[in-house]
């Protein structure tokens, strides 16, 4: 039976908590940094240690729950597909997940983005 040593998870999950610091809305799936934080861009709000917390995974392992965010100014009028996690400082994409609002947001109003988790669960057998 395959092991993983929760501090393992926590150190994946943990580099999200210390090094996110902008949360992105996107119009398409981003591949690099400039896509998600430039290209693709339609809304974004900056995030700190404290928009993330650490805990048991729901299924196995450990989660991160990433905040919710409301009155978020939107820059660009598109569809959001997905909402990413930026490191702003060593330009990397961390890590998206796909948004499940299926609504256009547009430039001058303010968009609310949802709580939700990233789980890094346990090991399985293949």
């Amino acid at each position: 039976m395959p092991y993983c040593n929760p501090y393992l998870h926590d150190k994946l999950l943990d580099a999200i908590r210390t090094e996110c610091n902008k949360m992105v809305l996107c119009s398409q799936v981003p591949t690099t940094f400039t896509e998600a934080n430039t290209t693709y861009a339609l809304a974004d709000v900056a995030m700190s240690p404290t928009d993330f917390t650490i805990a048991n995974g729901d299924v196995s392992g450990r989660k991160i729950t990433v905040a919710a965010k409301s009155g978020v100014p939107v820059d660009v009028t598109g569809d959001p597909v997905v909402c990413a996690l930026l490191d702003t400082v060593n330009q990397r994409l961390l890590y998206y997940v796909d948004e499940t609002g299926s609504q256009t947001i547009y430039a001058g109003n303010t968009v609310n983005i949802s709580s939700f988790k990233i789980e890094n669960r346990d090991p399985v057998n293949s």
